[in-house]
């Protein structure tokens, strides 16, 4: 209501309660103001009445809001439910225009503002997490795989002569499937083991640009968030290399933004070499649903190219998920979940660490990475290569969801291409593991639960192997009254670990 409005509403009702519920309006509408002319993420997260109030205004600017609106086009905001009008508060024409992603829309200033406004408060978090020199990003309603596949396409018309993108191996089918969509040749930089780590040879990076020709490689394409005992690549040699050759280099960031120490790796990178993009996920980072990314850059005129790039209007939905997040949030909000992650990983390292001792195992020691934690499982594979697998299967059907069960040996074809070892980032790792990350959103009750089953798990399967081994015969009444449960449980573990590795 406008000053007008409140003005005959006091003919009705008391002028006093009217100047009353006008200075309520007043404050909500002075947070948006702020939001307006600071472009940033406020500090302190926003209630849902003025959220929604917020929205319901946005909304409104768009023609098929329009009360005496008369569209006579293909492409007029027609929605056949009214479910599905509320569920995306009537943001109906998406962001963008043909040309351009980030173009403004004629028909839809409010949903031009909106998608100002995100990206605006996602380049202040992306500020505000590690990267404070970023100078560009936009959300774009494509997962990491597709962004990066964009990004290459960009640079294509910059490189012509460009056949082959070096990759430092991550065994993530999106990523590598990116480069392929994309037109251009994965050139495999295999990693070196140092310790229990798997980290980037910068030797045979240098030797293949060497090899191939600078003009031949369209870009290094390296990464920062990834499973361990792999651990983010050395970005600031990396960005070094790519300066020295004339190389762009593309950042595959999926999940880092929740880390300070991948953030930090991306900002040096940029310090003292060459970052050209970096790409990470909405909702690993966010934790709003899957179907958008953030493409961020320290060259304003590249990353509007990109932008460009992308054919058509776009979906304004992961844009508004993100908005509405981080105005509940507001930069506080995040900076305690940011927070609260660190603790989250502390503790999930030191009780994955203690039930690695009582089975006679190991947690890996990967200082380098600050998400992913894993754990040996040689005393399974001693004695049965299946039992790694089984293991992975027995989480896996008890609800224990994103642990990843390592067995040595795998092969597995991507688009053509053979690796061996998969899952693991290299042909021959010294042992199968076990892996769990601890990410934002990650609760202590998570971590015990997690840390209850897998025991739970461990226990059951070095029941099944005592028995498959005991070849003198044992009386079964011998056996702990649970063990005809566990081995109810096991005849529902018929579920292979491909099923939770083609997920990944």
């Amino acid at each position: 209501m406008n000053r007008e409005l409140f003005a005959a509403g006091e003919r009705l009702v008391s002028p006093a309660y009217v100047r009353q519920g006008c200075e309520a309006r007043r404050s909500h509408e002075h947070l948006m103001r702020l939001l307006l002319e600071k472009g940033k993420c406020p500090e302190d997260g926003w209630d849902e009445s003025t959220l929604e109030l917020f929205l319901h205004e946005l909304a409104i600017m768009d023609s098929n809001n329009f009360l005496g609106n008369c569209g006579v086009g293909e492409r007029e905001g027609r929605v056949a439910s009214a479910l599905v009008a509320r569920r995306h508060y009537r943001f109906i024409h998406g962001i963008g225009r043909s040309g351009d992603i980030s173009a403004v829309q004629p028909k839809a200033a409010g949903s031009s503002l909106l998608n100002k406004i995100t990206n605006s408060l996602v380049l202040d978090i992306i500020k505000l997490a590690g990267v404070p020199t970023v100078t560009s990003c936009f959300v774009v309603p494509m997962a990491t795989g597709m962004s990066l596949t964009l990004c290459f396409l960009t640079l294509r018309h910059r490189r012509p002569k460009a056949k082959y993108i070096i990759w430092p191996r991550i065994d993530q089918k999106s990523c590598f499937k990116s480069m392929i969509t994309a037109g251009f040749e994965p050139v495999v930089i295999e990693n070196i083991l140092e310790g229990d780590e798997l980290r980037t040879d910068l030797k045979a990076v240098e030797a293949k640009v060497q090899e191939l020709g600078p003009d031949h490689v369209l870009c290094v394409h390296s990464t920062t968030s990834c499973f361990a005992p792999r651990v983010p690549d050395r970005l600031e040699e990396l960005a070094v290399i790519c300066a020295n050759y004339g190389i762009p280099h593309i950042v595959n960031n999926a999940y880092g933004v929740q880390s300070s120490k991948c953030m930090h790796l991306i900002q040096q990178g940029a310090r003292v070499g060459r970052v050209d993009a970096f790409v990470q996920s909405l909702d690993k980072n966010f934790m709003v649903p899957v179907g958008g990314a953030i493409i961020a850059g320290f060259n304003d005129s590249f990353i509007q190219e990109i932008s460009k790039m992308y054919p058509g209007r776009a979906s304004a939905s992961p844009s508004l998920d993100v908005l509405i997040t981080l105005l509940s949030l507001g930069s506080n909000g995040y900076k305690k979940l940011l927070k609260e992650r660190k603790e989250m990983f502390s503790y999930l390292s030191n009780q994955l660490k203690k039930l690695s001792e009582a089975y006679n195992e190991r947690l890996l020691h990967t200082p380098h990475n600050p998400i992913s934690l894993a754990m040996t499982l040689k005393t399974l594979d001693k004695h049965c290569s299946k039992a790694v697998t089984q293991l992975g299967s027995m989480l896996f059907t008890r609800q224990v969801s994103g642990a990843r069960v390592v067995p040595l040996g795998s092969m597995q074809t991507v688009s053509g291409y053979t690796f061996r070892g998969f899952m693991s980032h290299t042909n021959n790792y010294p042992c199968a593991y076990l892996n769990a990350a601890s990410a934002i959103g990650m609760k202590t009750q998570d971590v015990d639960l997690f840390i209850k089953r897998l025991d739970k798990c461990l226990k059951t399967v070095r029941k099944e192997q005592n028995k498959e081994s005991d070849v003198s015969g044992v009386d079964n009444n011998d056996k702990t009254e649970d063990v005809d449960i566990e081995e109810m449980a096991l005849k529902l573990d018929t579920v292979r670990l491909d099923t939770c590795q083609d997920s990944s």
